[in-house]
């Protein structure tokens, strides 16, 4: 369908709580889904969320099945829609990881996220997910999902001696895939 423009950090927009879908296997969320693959796809990012490209929904596509360029030496994350999703942590354990964000253009940053967890919600047809996941696979998911409750990964950074500009901190990483 259409490659979105991306709200970037300090649009308002991002700060909203996203509502959750209502209704199921529709035209208009199959069209969102679309224009969410194409940006995702355009950006080489590891996930969307609907507020990111202005919408104010509880909907994230992440994943490809394939290594992302923006995370060459990260677990291959299967292509996932989201819908309405509840997640639930396995104990307190945490996990520092460098995170980067479509909405925060040329920045990362080290973010402390659960380790293991389970998520919960539904695919575009209604049809409930339940899994539950590890490692980076859970950075994604808890990633996208605080997009749907108006949270940017900066929010979280504990340490900002470990945030900085991808260039410096990565220079073996292209511009343009960050």
């Amino acid at each position: 369908m259409t490659v979105r423009e991306i709200l970037k950090m300090g649009d308002a927009r991002l700060l909203r709580v996203a509502q959750p879908v209502t209704a199921f296997h529709t035209p208009e969320l199959h069209d969102l889904l679309q224009d969410l693959d194409d940006t995702m796809l355009a950006a080489n990012g590891a996930g969307l969320a609907a507020p990111q490209i202005g919408v104010d929904l509880q909907v994230v596509v992440f994943g490809s099945g394939e290594v992302n360029p923006r995370y060459p030496d990260a677990p291959v994350v299967p292509y996932t829609v989201l819908i309405n999703p509840v997640l639930t942590p396995f104990g307190d354990e945490e996990e520092d990881g460098w995170e980067g964000c479509l909405s925060v253009p040329g920045l990362r940053g080290v973010v402390p996220r659960f380790k293991r967890l389970r998520y919960q919600g539904f695919d575009p047809l209604g049809n409930p997910i339940d899994r539950t996941v590890e490692g980076f696979h859970a950075r994604v998911v808890q990633h996208e999902c605080d997009h749907l409750i108006g949270k940017l990964y900066p929010m979280r950074v504990r340490d900002f001696s470990r945030f900085g500009f991808t260039e410096v901190l990565f220079p073996g990483l292209r511009d343009a895939d960050d």
